[in-house]
């Protein structure tokens, strides 16, 4: 398949993080006042810091999955489902409320148009979009991409013509304005508000294995550098054409860009704007899509969902997961009756806790992982400003005054998290659950017998099929407690009763004489699991791992390895989707 290039790759998640311009400069403004412009661009900072966070994590392992890719290579599985769904939250929050924004935008122009009829037409455009192909998304995406850009400069241009002829005199005016509480306090919940501006950032790591050699960082800072830009001097240019009690107006927060462009430049600036803002909060629909597309297909490979959600049709999509999440925002956008505002805590909680545990991710690749071989290294120090920043943020937006008949962000955020978490936590320890299941059929009375042992004989059947896959280890060394550290990890992380221990020695080198006994020793203390295994005397590679895995008829994402005790000469992406649990 053809790899993404930069301007392709920066379109898809660049129309999410892009869009944000729409919405939160008034946003800032409603929370900061006067000093909106100054909280965007502790932002921009805050971004800057996260661009090199990013390009490490997703350097030493750029496979698809984002954070939950990560930490799943850096800890255990609980922990990457967690951050997994955190942001399919943010995902599914995403394309529900810029699809619904977007059909607004198009409602001030069609005055006609049923909003949420609209809406559920949007996302299912969309969803056959990305289930025909993400070259064809890409095209969509760049088209939108660039149009939206340049609507931007447009008003930026009748913007500042404007200004050099009334002057900054509404600027002045508004900057002495007295602001509600302290200055520092509309500082804190302006810098909170200000950080939905970022969302969008994480979607590139969700893509990565489509995109070129060498293109994801160069997504970061493209993806930087358009926020550090348009939302500051969007905030700027508002606070220089209006009055603050105007732009703290109900009427101004919903379409604050469409004022100003026809304030700048008439009713046709206003409108083109308007049409630019539905078609780039569609768009972001887009990026929503295609992201959560290849973080599901990881986590189904990681059995962490059904298999039934691997089916890929001609054009090699997995289309069941694309249309089970079209399905998802469709029930949540009928559930809230087109309210969809209510999400933004929801939305705005999961990508903050998304970002806060990519740093926390890149701190353990430090630690676990320092042998991965990565382009770029982020400094310690950076990595722990960024984390304490988004944490402010995180804490800014739970406690965040709101309106008395509006439930709080967190409460909000709970009600969507922990169903879906349950769920995660289901398909995790199914066979656990089928057990319980089936000793409480064991214990049925005599008179249900035959139908019970029936049952009982399905459940087992299921329980087998699910234990039957087969594990790989690779030991690059032979010493018995890296060994039995591997299994543990995989008695507990995974679904099966066999492994297999290929011990990998050099040419030269001797195998251990108490290889076979340590072997049974781990066999013997797992009794559940049946462990076997192998020696080959090659160097570990890419061709040797693919060989085996066609030999044993394994998938190689059912393949570990530890990498404490390994210098790589192979990038991890070359391995086509090793796992790496020590």
């Amino acid at each position: 398949m053809k790899k993404l290039n930069q301007l392709a790759s920066t379109a898809i998640c660049g129309n999410d993080i892009s869009s944000s311009v729409l919405y939160v400069s008034a946003l800032a403004i409603a929370f900061a006042g006067q000093y909106a412009w100054i909280t965007l661009l502790m932002v921009g900072g805050v971004l800057f810091l996260f661009r090199k966070i990013y390009s490490e994590v997703v350097g030493a392992i750029p496979l698809n999955g984002g954070v939950y890719n990560a930490l799943l290579n850096s800890t255990s599985k609980n922990v990457a489902s967690i951050a997994a769904v955190l942001t399919i939250l943010s995902y599914m929050a995403t394309a529900v409320i810029s699809g619904n924004e977007a059909m607004h935008y198009l409602h001030s122009i069609i005055p006609n148009l049923p909003v949420l009829i609209a809406t559920i037409v949007l996302l299912f455009l969309f969803c056959l979009l990305v289930i025909n192909g993400i070259k064809e998304s890409a095209l969509v995406a760049t088209i939108i991409f660039i149009f939206h850009l340049f609507s931007l400069v447009l008003l930026s241009v009748f913007i500042i013509y404007t200004l050099s002829t009334i002057g900054f005199s509404v600027f002045i005016e508004n900057f002495h304005f007295p602001t509600k509480g302290s200055i520092w306090t509309a500082i804190f919940f302006g810098f909170a508000a200000s950080m939905l501006g970022v969302s969008g950032f994480e979607s590139s790591a969700n893509f990565v294995e489509e995109q070129e050699k060498g293109v994801f960082p160069k997504t970061l800072r493209n993806m930087w550098v358009i926020v550090t830009i348009t939302n500051p001097l969007m905030a700027f240019f508002a606070l220089s054409l209006f009055t603050l009690p105007e732009l703290q107006s109900a009427s101004f927060q919903n379409t604050l860009l469409v004022n100003m462009g026809a304030e700048a430049g008439g009713q046709w600036l206003g409108s083109l704007i308007a049409i630019d803002a539905s078609i780039v909060l569609s768009g972001a629909v887009l990026t929503s899509f295609v992201g959560v597309s290849g973080l599901l297909e990881r986590m189904t490979l990681d059995r962490i969902l059904p298999n039934y959600f691997l089916k890929k049709n001609k054009n090699g999509n997995t289309y069941r997961i694309t249309l089970t999440f079209f399905l998802l925002c469709v029930s949540v956008l009928l559930f809230t009756k087109g309210e969809v505002k209510l999400l933004a805590g929801v939305y705005t909680i999961s990508f903050l806790s998304v970002m806060a545990l990519f740093g926390i991710g890149n701190i353990l690749l430090k630690i676990k992982r320092k042998t991965l071989p990565r382009p770029i290294k982020a400094p310690l120090f950076t990595v722990l400003i960024a984390i304490i920043a988004v944490i402010i943020a995180l804490i800014g937006n739970i406690i965040m005054p709101s309106s008395e008949d509006s439930p709080s962000n967190l409460g909000l955020f709970l009600i969507y998290f922990i169903p879906f978490l349950l769920l995660i936590e289901l398909m995790l320890n199914r066979t656990l659950i089928l057990k319980v299941i089936l000793n409480r059929f064991k214990k049925l009375s005599n008179s249900f017998a035959s139908r019970s042992k029936t049952i009982s004989d399905k459940i087992n059947k299921s329980i087998e099929r699910i234990n039957s896959q087969e594990f790989v280890f690779f030991a690059f060394n032979q010493d018995i407690a890296i060994l039995n550290k591997a299994m543990l990890y995989i008695q507990n992380n995974e679904h099966t009763k066999q492994v297999k221990i290929i011990v990998l020695i050099k040419k030269e080198q001797e195998l251990s004489a108490n290889i076979k006994t340590e072997i049974d020793f781990l066999d013997r203390e797992y009794p559940e699991i049946k462990v076997s295994h192998s020696v080959i005397k090659n160097e570990f590679s890419p061709k040797l791992v693919k060989s085996i895995s066609k030999e044993l008829n394994i998938p190689i994402h059912f393949m570990f390895i530890a990498a404490s005790h390994h210098k790589f000469k192979y990038n991890i992406e070359e391995f086509g989707g090793i796992r790496i649990i020590l």
